[in-house]
Parts: structure tokens; C-alpha cells; sequence
């Protein structure tokens, strides 16, 4: 990263769709990755199929080994995967991609009681974890394409350094990262990635995205 030493990304829940295809993505960006699994064996196969820089772990030696960790498991194993890596993420900037998907109803809003997994998260986590919301509306499958996808990632937290050094990693995998404000915001793109599976399906589109128009470049995070 910029004027930075280049961040070790974790992956917890790496061998996903969302969690490898991200991996790909960084990996080709120059980022070293360690993709996390319940399973090291299923890691260490996966990770030799996604670059030169992935190597594979379970998920919480995922989470000891990376500056920055990226949780990419599914809603219904998303309170557990907290608890497991809690201690082991102190200290560092962790980045929730959980969609509360419900099924079978996944193209209808459904989120937490809590108002959004993020912020379930830095409930979990505690104060000393710097939790940043993104990647929810970001199609797995394009990412698995190889090259930038073509949309823009909204990004949120309630640290504005934590929030700048994550638009600058969804900029290595996608158009750009956009500034989205304090992690409570982040129920607007959870709910969002059910809008577009519903786009998706009704328009029969493979993975719709998002972009903000009227930016002007170089403006705050």
C-alpha cells in the first residue's frame, strides 16, 4: 500500500467464492495471502490454484499470520468465525464482507435485529479491533475472471485510516473503493447485495454491480 509496508491479508473463510476470488484478485495485485478454512488440507489445495502469493492455513491461523483479516463466511457461521480469531485479531483492522442472507428467501432484505453483521462484529470483537465494512456487492464470479471488476466498492467504519487502507485494497480488485461513513451505514450495502440478487434473476445478469457517479477523485474517504 502506499507510503505503507504491503499489508499480509488473512481470509477467513478463503476457500469460498467471495473469499478465493478476492484472494486471486490480491494475489495478482502483489499482496501475499493466507486463505483460511476449517480445513488446512482444503486451504492448501485451494490456495495453489489462486496465485504464487496465497499460501493456506485454517482460519485462525489465518487470522495470527495477517496484518489485515477479511471475513468471507457465510451469515450462518459468521458469530462463530468471530469468536474463534477474537483474540488472535486484537490490535488489527478486521473487514466484515458477511451478508445476512437468509434462505431461502436471499433476494429479500432480512437483517439482524443488531442492524447489520458489521456491526455485530465490532460487538464481538471489542474495542481494539478497528472493523471496516466492504466487498458485499462485489460478484465472485467476475472476480475469479482474473483482472479489476468493473464496480465500485463501498466501504465503512467508524476509523477513517482503517476505512482509507481498505479503499485502497478494493481498488486493487475492483474500479475503486468509495467512502461509505460510519460503520452503522453499513446495513445500506448488506441490504443492497439482496437488490441485486434480485436484479440478477430478474434481468438474468451474472452479477450486477454498483457504481457512484459525480466523484471527484481524490476526495476523502
Amino acid at each position: 500500500m502506499s507510503e505503507r509496508q504491503i499489508p499480509v491479508i488473512g481470509i477467513v473463510g478463503g476457500t469460498g467464492d467471495l473469499g478465493s476470488g478476492l484472494a486471486k484478485g490480491w494475489s495478482a495485485a502483489g499482496y501475499k495471502v493466507v486463505i483460511g478454512s476449517r480445513s488446512k488440507e482444503k486451504a492448501d489445495a485451494m490456495a495453489s490454484s489462486l496465485g504464487p502469493s496465497v499460501v493456506g492455513a485454517d482460519n485462525l491461523e489465518a487470522a495470527r499470520l495477517a496484518d489485515i483479516v477479511v471475513i468471507a463466511v457465510p451469515f450462518a457461521n459468521h458469530d462463530a468465525s468471530l469468536l474463534e480469531i477474537r483474540e488472535a485479531v486484537q490490535g488489527k483492522i478486521v473487514v466484515d464482507a458477511a451478508v445476512p442472507l437468509v434462505p431461502p428467501k436471499v433476494s429479500t432484505v432480512q437483517l439482524p435485529d443488531a442492524g447489520s453483521a458489521a456491526q455485530i462484529a465490532q460487538k464481538v470483537l471489542g474495542e481494539g479491533v478497528r472493523v471496516v465494512s466492504a466487498f458485499h456487492n462485489v460478484g465472485a464470479a467476475k472476480l475469479h475472471k482474473g483482472g479489476r471488476v468493473e464496480c465500485d466498492v463501498l466501504v465503512f467504519s467508524d476509523d477513517k485510516d482503517a476505512r482509507a487502507q481498505i479503499i485502497e485494497l478494493a481498488g486493487a480488485v475492483a474500479t475503486r473503493g468509495v467512502g461509505g461513513g460510519p460503520l452503522a451505514n453499513s446495513a445500506a450495502a448488506e441490504a443492497l447485495t439482496s437488490v441485486l440478487i434480485w436484479i440478477n434473476r430478474q434481468y438474468k445478469v451474472p452479477g450486477a454491480g454498483i457504481a457512484i457517479t459525480g466523484l471527484v477523485e481524490g476526495l476523502g474517504a
